[in-house]
């Protein structure tokens, strides 16, 4: 089984290690990293911290970037991931641009999506704008939803 997890700040790296560890540790899944570079420098102290490297690294961020302009620079850059690898499952984390557009691109393919932290909400689709929109869309369209807490799984 191929697994491909795509994540980009220092706080989804953190807790996307240990579990991009312990898939490259299973006989069977060739489990691959894409990073999506919002915290570059951040992020690749944490990815030294846990030992792992990334596999793809998509250049996408610019300063005074707009979010359409971010999203479609997303979609251009994961789609010939996708091509590629032809992962059967794409794992990405919490709340950003960057999991929203991994995760459409996913769903776009019928590629099965894992959603770690899914189910949090504050109940204001606006607030805080865009993460809350944006982890609405992921939950809606994943096949896994792994959520922290017993509210979030009756989100």
């Amino acid at each position: 089984m191929k697994v491909l997890s795509i994540f980009g700040t220092r706080p989804e790296a953190i807790k996307m290690a240990p579990l991009v560890r312990a898939l490259a540790a299973e006989p069977g899944i060739d489990s691959r990293v894409c990073i999506t570079g919002q915290h570059q420098s951040m992020l690749q102290q944490v990815l030294d911290m846990f030992e792992l490297k990334a596999d793809y690294s998509l250049d996408v961020m610019r300063p005074d970037q707009t979010l359409n302009s971010l999203t479609a620079a997303l979609y251009a850059a994961i789609d010939p991931i996708l091509d590629e690898m032809k992962p059967d499952k794409v794992l990405v984390h919490g709340d950003t641009t960057s999991a929203m557009v991994a995760a459409m691109s996913a769903f776009h393919r019928r590629i099965p999506i894992g959603h770690v932290e899914a189910g949090l909400r504050t109940g204001d689709i606006r607030q805080p704008w865009p993460e809350e929109m944006n982890r609405r869309c992921i939950d809606l369209i994943s096949d896994h939803l792994f959520a922290p807490t017993a509210e979030s799984r009756r989100n």
